[in-house]
């Protein structure tokens, strides 16, 4: 594998193209395309690419270029987009239709917060607006991790117990527009890993059929049941695509929850993206202080590892979850999650904080205080919100 210097958007169009290239042997593959900060270098490199057997087809819209994939999975195709704040609510029609379809199509989430007002920086509120779709969602801190997980999500995507669509997600700008040095996977590694996209429900010519017909409430409901149990295959498939994974690249990607000094921490902090590189650092400092604290990274969020979160957490008694999101009227989407995943322990402490919210800066000092706060709480109180001073670049609760 090549070692390079990239974007996160250079690392993510690399690898998607380089999923739809190992797909020419068969029906080939297909995206749709428009630009939208701080996705479009993404779209240029694919509309790039030169594929042996595959079209990216520039639309008028974001609703339309989920429109192609949904067409083209329908077909056979390894299907793929992606696209960023507004954009994603745009598409938000065709989005559930992907997932309700059981097409397995990839899309790349850079992160964007949603307006108005207009704002271009990192929040996961539009990413995380689609948590009730039936897609998997996947959140990832660096480059290498956007680059694995693509392929990760692809190989579990497709697979035959799950046939879910997937969306990848990184931070913008943080992750999207700065450089890292990357293992960017040959197309022969690639092609040993993902196998033919194999679609059992394509549309075909010699079985014509329809999709998408009406249907009475016992279908519907039967449908929906379908989709929870595919869901709930998602950890055991994920685990068996990351073994494989290690086997064929020589390096293990992330799972669905990582856990650092979490087997004897009071203190946890869960995080995910860019935030967990940051608190990484502020931990591995306390650690060597003597401080017992950990630090919990979910990257599957749909769906939502609550029994992995159980056991991440079972020596901590308090737990401050650092969401970059928010719901208006409840708080952090991940914080909901993460409550109602520890509904059976009442002795631990699960308190909220809203930061980074629009772009903000998220850095060890916030999170350092955020642990010194949480160290002498002794009620779960509302979400707390965080913002940074932008007079004297102190922190303060909103």
């Amino acid at each position: 594998m090549a070692r390079a210097l990239v974007t996160g958007n250079y690392a993510a169009g690399c690898a998607i193209a380089r999923a739809g290239e190992a797909n020419r042997n068969a029906r080939g593959c297909a995206g749709g395309a428009y630009p939208i900060t701080p996705q479009t270098e993404i779209i240029e490199f694919l509309r790039g690419f030169e594929f042996t057997k595959g079209r990216v087809v520039p639309v008028e819209s974001e609703h339309s270029a989920m429109g192609v994939c949904i067409g083209a999975s329908l077909a056979g195709a390894r299907a793929f987009t992606a696209s960023s704040s507004n954009g994603l609510t745009y598409m938000t029609e065709n989005v559930f239709a992907a997932g309700y379809y059981r097409l397995p199509i990839v899309m790349i989430a850079v992160n964007r917060t949603l307006g108005p007002p207009w704002n271009i920086w990192v929040d996961q509120g539009d990413s995380l607006a689609l948590r009730d779709a039936a897609w998997l969602q996947f959140y990832t801190e660096s480059h290498q991790d956007i680059v694995d997980t693509i392929l990760l999500a692809f190989r579990v995507a497709e697979d035959e117990r799950i046939l879910l669509p997937a969306m990848v997600a990184m931070d913008g700008f943080l992750t999207s527009h700065t450089q890292m040095g990357v293992e960017l996977p040959e197309q022969e590694l690639v092609d040993r890993y993902l196998p033919s996209c194999k679609i059992p429900h394509r549309l075909r010519a010699d079985r014509p059929t329809t999709v998408g017909g009406m249907t009475w409430p016992r279908e519907t409901q039967h449908h929906r049941r379908e989709i929870q149990e595919a869901m709930e295959r998602v950890p055991a498939v994920l685990a068996e695509a990351i073994d494989e994974f290690e086997a064929i690249f020589g390096r293990r990607p992330h799972g669905a929850l990582s856990c650092e000094h979490t087997d004897d921490a009071e203190i946890a902090i869960v995080a995910c993206n860019t935030i967990a590189r940051t608190a990484r650092q502020v931990i591995q400092e306390r650690r060597k202080r003597g401080e017992r604290v950990g630090l919990v990274k979910c990257k599957l969020f749909r769906p939502f590892p609550r029994a992995e979160m159980i056991n991440a957490l079972s020596s901590a008694r308090r737990v401050a979850v650092l969401d970059r999101n928010h719901s208006p009227g409840s708080g952090g989407i991940f914080w909901q999650e993460v409550v109602t995943s520890l509904r059976g322990r009442p002795d631990i402490l699960v308190q909220d904080y809203l930061v980074g919210l629009g772009g903000g800066d998220v850095t060890p000092e916030l999170i350092g205080e955020i642990v010194d706060e949480l160290r002498t709480q002794t009620t779960a109180q509302e979400p707390i919100w965080k913002a940074r001073s932008d007079q004297d670049g102190s922190y303060k609760t909103a």
